[in-house]
C-alpha cells in the first residue's frame, strides 16, 4: 500500500479523528484536574480549542465524554461550564471505590497477561522515581496509566467504565488540596499494588488497593477537620 492510499484509508477509518478526540479528552482532563480550567468558569468552545490548538468536532465529543463523568456541563449559548468540586460528595466517591479498587486489583492480578504484568512491574520502578524526586507532574502521569493498565487488565469493560469516572474525580480532588509529603505516601502504596498484581496475588493485590482508599478517607477527613 503506497503512502497515498495509507493515509487515505486511514482518515476512512477514522483512526485520526479518534486520535485527536482521546487528545483533546486527555489535555483537557488534566487541565480541570489540576486547576489551569477554573471550577465555576465558563468557557466557549472557540477558547477551549484556541487553548488546545484543536478542531471543533474532537473538541465537541470530548466534551461529551467529559459531560459524561460529570466534570463539565454544557450551558446552552454560553458555554462550558466546569464543574465545582463537591467535597461532600467525596466520602461518596470513596466509599464505592473501595469496591471497584478491590475488585479491580483481583481481577487484574489474576488475568493480567505476560506482557501486563512486566508494564505493571515497570510502572513500579517510575512510581519509586517520581517518589524520590517528589516529581507531581510524573506521579500522576503514572497514576493515570496505572489505572487505564489496571483497567484492561482486569478485563471487565463495566468496572473499567465506572472506574475511570471515580478515579478522575480523586485526582482532581487530591490535586486541589494535596500536600507535598501526601505524594510520597500515596506512591508507595501504589507500588505496592502494582507489584502484587504482577505478581499474581489476587488477595495482597485487592488488600494493598483498599489501604489506598483508606489513605485517601483519612486524607479527606483533614481536609474537611473531621476526627
Amino acid at each position: 500500500m503506497n503512502r497515498s492510499v495509507a493515509k487515505k484509508y486511514k482518515r476512512a477509518t477514522g483512526t485520526d479523528a479518534d486520535s485527536l478526540t482521546t487528545r483533546a479528552y486527555e489535555q483537557l482532563e488534566k487541565l480541570i484536574i489540576t486547576g489551569a480550567l477554573e471550577p465555576g468558569r465558563i468557557y466557549t468552545e472557540t477558547e477551549l480549542g484556541h487553548l488546545l490548538g484543536i478542531g471543533r468536532t474532537p473538541l465537541r465529543e470530548a466534551l461529551l465524554r467529559l459531560s459524561a463523568q460529570r466534570l463539565v456541563q454544557s450551558i446552552p449559548r454560553r458555554g462550558v461550564l466546569i464543574s465545582e468540586i463537591n467535597v461532600a460528595d467525596h466520602f461518596a466517591l470513596l466509599e464505592t471505590r473501595h469496591v471497584m479498587d478491590r475488585l479491580l486489583a483481583a481481577k487484574a492480578a489474576r488475568r493480567a497477561t505476560p506482557d501486563q504484568r512486566a508494564a505493571f512491574r515497570s510502572l513500579a520502578d517510575e512510581m519509586t522515581r517520581a517518589a524520590a524526586e517528589n516529581d507531581l507532574d510524573l506521579y500522576l502521569r503514572i497514576d493515570r496509566d496505572f489505572d487505564e493498565l489496571l483497567e484492561k487488565a482486569a478485563r471487565n469493560p463495566f468496572a473499567a467504565l465506572l472506574s475511570t469516572v471515580l478515579h478522575s474525580h480523586n485526582r482532581r480532588f487530591w490535586f486541589h488540596y494535596h500536600q507535598e509529603n501526601h505524594i510520597r505516601n500515596l506512591a508507595e502504596l501504589h507500588i505496592a499494588v502494582m507489584r502484587k498484581v504482577a505478581d499474581g496475588d489476587e488477595s495482597a493485590a485487592a488488600d494493598a488497593a483498599e489501604r489506598i482508599i483508606d489513605q485517601m478517607e483519612e486524607f479527606t477527613r483533614k481536609v474537611l477537620d473531621i476526627p
